[in-house]
C-alpha cells in the first residue's frame, strides 16, 4: 500500500550538506537490512485457475522492476556488473492490488512454507534504527550520512532531510514506494530522500576516512568517545539483524561498545550521543 504523502515529507537539517566534502562528520551503514521482497500470484489469478486463494509459493526476483499494478517489467533487469540494481532481491508481497513489504509478523505462515526462519525477516529493526539516527541532534546539524545495504546486496542513500515515518506501516509503505520506483522523492519537491545506488558502499565513502565495525563478540570494548576524531570524517558498520555478526571485507578493524549486547536501535543512539558530545552538539 502507498504511504501518505506526508510520510516522505523532508524536515531541513541545521547545518550544511556535508555528504561529498572532507569536512568531520559521521556516516553510519546499517548492514544485513531485511528489506526483501517477493511476488505472489493474486488473487483473482489464483482464482480463475481454481487454486486455492491463499498463494503457496514464492517466486523469488532478482533485478526485476515492477509497473505500478505489479506486473513485472523485464526491461529493468539488470544483472550486468555495474548495474546500480545488480543482484535486487526486495521483497513485495502482492494479495489483489495490495503490495506489502515482507515481515516475520504478518507472513510468518508464508515464510515457514518455503523453509525461511521468520526471525530473519526483521524490516522493524531497520525502522527502529533510522528513527533513532535520523531524529538525532548529530543529524540535524548536518553532520551524518546514512546508507542501507540489505543482505541481498542492494544499496540505499537516506538523504539527511529524510522525515522517517512514526509508525512501522507506514514505514512499510513508504519502502514499497522505494521498491516500485528505486527512489522516493520529496511531497513538496523534487529532492530524493532514499534512492537505491551503486554498489560497492566504500565508493560513497569520504577519501581516506577510516571504517570501523561493530560486534558484541569483539574481544575490545571501546568507549565510542574515544573513537570521534577531532576534523576527520569516521564510517561506523552496525548490524540491522536480529542475531549474527556483520561480516564485511571494507572495514579496518571491529570493536565492541558494551559489556552487553545491544539492540541495533540503541547501538545507533550511543554512537549518536557520543559523537554529539565530543562535537558540541546540543
Amino acid at each position: 500500500m502507498a504511504p501518505e504523502k506526508e510520510a516522505t515529507a523532508a524536515e531541513p537539517a541545521g547545518g550544511p550538506d556535508l555528504r561529498r566534502t572532507g569536512k568531520r562528520r559521521l556516516v553510519v551503514i546499517l548492514e544485513g537490512a531485511s528489506l526483501e521482497t517477493v511476488k505472489v500470484p493474486w488473487e483473482k489469478e489464483w482464482a480463475e485457475a481454481g487454486g486455492p486463494l491463499e498463494p503457496t509459493g514464492i517466486l523469488l526476483a532478482k533485478g526485476v522492476g515492477w509497473y505500478g499494478d505489479g506486473r513485472p517489467q523485464k526491461s529493468l533487469e539488470c544483472q550486468g556488473e555495474g548495474s546500480p540494481f545488480r543482484n535486487i532481491s526486495l521483497h513485495i508481497k502482492g494479495v489483489g492490488k495490495t503490495y506489502e513489504l515482507l515481515n516475520c509478523d504478518k507472513h510468518k505462515s508464508l515464510l515457514l512454507r518455503n523453509g525461511r526462519d521468520p526471525g530473519g525477516v526483521r524490516p522493524d529493526i531497520t525502522h527502529q534504527s533510522l528513527l533513532m539516527l535520523m531524529d538525532s541532534p548529530l543529524n540535524r546539524a548536518g553532520l551524518l550520512q546514512v546508507y542501507i545495504h540489505t543482505e541481498k546486496n542492494v544499496l540505499i542513500e537516506v538523504n539527511p532531510q529524510t522525515r522517517i515515518p512514526r509508525t512501522f506501516d507506514r514505514f512499510c509503505g513508504l519502502m514499497v514506494q522505494l521498491l516500485h520506483k528505486f527512489s522516493v522523492r520529496a511531497a513538496d519537491g523534487p529532492q530524493k530522500l532514499l534512492k537505491v545506488i551503486k554498489n560497492p558502499v566504500s565508493d560513497h565513502l569520504p577519501v581516506g576516512c577510516i571504517k570501523i565495525g561493530t560486534s558484541f563478540s569483539s574481544p575490545t570494548v571501546t568507549d565510542v568517545r574515544d573513537l570521534v576524531p577531532t576534523t576527520d570524517p569516521l564510517a561506523i558498520v552496525v548490524g540491522a539483524f536480529a542475531h549474527g555478526s556483520v561480516t564485511v571485507d571494507y572495514t579496518e578493524k571491529t570493536i565492541s561498545i558494551s559489556n552487553y549486547p545491544l539492540s541495533a536501535a540503541l547501538t545507533c543512539a550511543k554512537i549518536t550521543t557520543a559523537f554529539e558530545e565530543m562535537w558540541g552538539v546540543v
